[in-house]
């Protein structure tokens, strides 16, 4: 091989060295830098959300999503410092991720709904709590894509996060306690000031029944042939169906024991208005 060849090649090397060596090695500098800091940034944000009470099975997960995109991010970084040019690479990610969009749609949708109810916690695991559609029971666990709720009858509910998310959500343990709505029907000619002197003696002496807030007697309807009245005690969330059970039983008691009669639907008899 002719030597001046060689060195025609040696000389355009070196000068390409010369050139491109500072932009490679910043390059190199801020994708080892720009490594570290992610690394740190995952750990306390994997710390931040421990601290707030996010189960141990979701924080590994979400500082990995987290530290996976901002990597990529340092990437496209690191090839513009290079001069490559990243925007048919960023078209065709843009394209497959509006397909798998499209595709998963609502898998996404619940996906970020989980994110929100990590985030906010409008509720937490062990909580009783009231979802768009009348689901109610107490939280097992909280799922990226799902919340398990336990019903008082010991189902399992698999509500989706974006129903949850898109709705009215009602805590019942937030506050403490929970009201029961029980209503019971008697005959006009009794008199309302005894059965509810009656009913609230029998609630203060009933088990699982909270006296603060005060249970709650009145009148809450007329009927064709009967009065509505409701009973509300409030109760633990953890006992409703041992507190339901208990109210049930020792006000049907109560009654009996006063001498006052139940209203009964068959037929339509006109009597005597009592107190």
């Amino acid at each position: 091989m002719d030597p001046e060849l060689i060195n025609g090649y040696l000389a355009t090397a070196g000068a390409m060295v010369i050139a491109y060596a500072p932009t490679v090695i910043m390059a190199i500098i801020i994708l080892l830098v720009g490594i570290r800091i992610i690394n740190k940034l995952v750990r306390l944000a994997v710390k931040a959300m421990t601290e707030r009470g996010i189960g141990a099975e979701l924080t590994p997960f979400l500082g990995s999503i987290a530290g996976i995109a901002l990597k990529i991010m340092l990437a496209f970084t690191v090839a513009g410092i290079l001069g490559i040019d990243v925007a048919a690479f960023v078209g065709v990610l843009a394209a497959a991720g509006f397909a798998v969009g499209l595709a998963l749609q609502g898998s996404l949708s619940n996906f970020a709904a989980g994110i929100l109810i990590i985030i906010f916690r409008p509720y937490k695991v062990g909580d009783w709590i009231k979802v768009p559609g009348d689901y109610f029971g107490q939280v097992e666990e909280i799922q990226i894509f799902n919340t398990l709720l336990v019903t008082p009858g010991k189902k399992v509910l698999i509500v989706p996060n974006s129903e949850v998310i898109g709705g009215v959500v009602t805590n019942f343990s937030q506050k403490g306690n929970i009201r029961l709505d029980l209503k019971i029907l008697v005959g006009y000619e009794e008199s309302f000031p005894k059965i509810k002197r009656t009913i609230e003696e029998c609630l203060h002496n009933t088990d699982y029944i909270l006296n603060d807030p005060a249970p709650e007697v009145g009148i809450e309807s007329f009927d064709t042939h009967n009065v509505v009245v409701a009973v509300r005690p409030f109760i633990n969330p953890d006992e409703y169906w041992e507190g339901t059970f208990a109210v049930h039983a020792r006000v049907k008691s109560a009654l009996s024991a006063a001498g006052i009669k139940m209203a009964y639907s068959e037929g339509v008899e006109l009597g005597p208005i009592g107190e």
